[in-house]
């Protein structure tokens, strides 16, 4: 695996109320419990040293705070485009109450009624992928969960639905990058809730 090609780093914002309970989040705005917080902060040292070209985040509180506590708000550019999946009528849910409406259903396939299917998701993540690979150097990314594995998923050239098999914990870090060169896109590291090494 070559180090000369740029990384990107998949941040997970901290842990929320909801997060906890397992109750899906999109627009309902959030903010992280002194868990999710304390979380936060230990990113900045797990972050310490990188060099980064670019810092985006969800305009979400959630995924902003991270961010902050990180260390990295004064220099993050808030992306509308990395917002969670929206869940519409699935908002503040968990799946086992969705399953007592909808038997058999799963969100990477079916997506949400009144909310985005998983080819609206695959696209804003494709438009964020577009937007990343013109930036010359690494770029860290703050968002949350399913949209994060829906982008990776997408980075790899999967179809979003191939997000569901990659589950991300909350506060956690992924870095996707290449190997022999930007033809071949990897997923360098996935899921780390220790510690990133570049």
């Amino acid at each position: 695996m070559s180090d000369s090609f740029p990384l990107t780093f998949l941040a997970r914002h901290g842990e929320t109320e909801w997060s906890r309970s397992g109750q899906h989040t999109s627009v309902t705005d959030l903010p992280l419990t002194a868990a999710g917080e304390e979380n936060a902060r230990r990113l900045a040292g797990r972050l310490t040293g990188l060099s980064l070209a670019a810092v985006f985040a969800s305009p979400l509180q959630r995924a902003r705070r991270t961010c902050e506590l990180a260390g990295f708000g004064a220099v993050a550019e808030v992306d509308p485009e990395l917002v969670e999946w929206n869940y519409g009528e699935y908002e503040g849910l968990t799946t086992a109450q969705i399953l007592v409406k909808q038997p058999g259903w799963i969100l990477f396939r079916d997506g949400c009624p009144g909310g985005e299917t998983p080819v609206q998701v695959g696209a804003r993540a494709d438009r964020v992928i577009t937007r990343i690979r013109q930036i010359s150097g690494s770029v860290l990314l703050f968002s949350s969960g399913h949209f994060l594995r829906v982008l990776a998923a997408r980075w790899l050239g999967l179809e979003p639905g191939a997000g569901r098999y990659l589950l991300l914990s909350t506060s956690s870090l992924s870095v996707l990058g290449y190997e022999h060169d930007r033809d071949e896109p990897v997923i360098r590291l996935w899921n780390d809730t220790q510690k990133v090494s570049a």
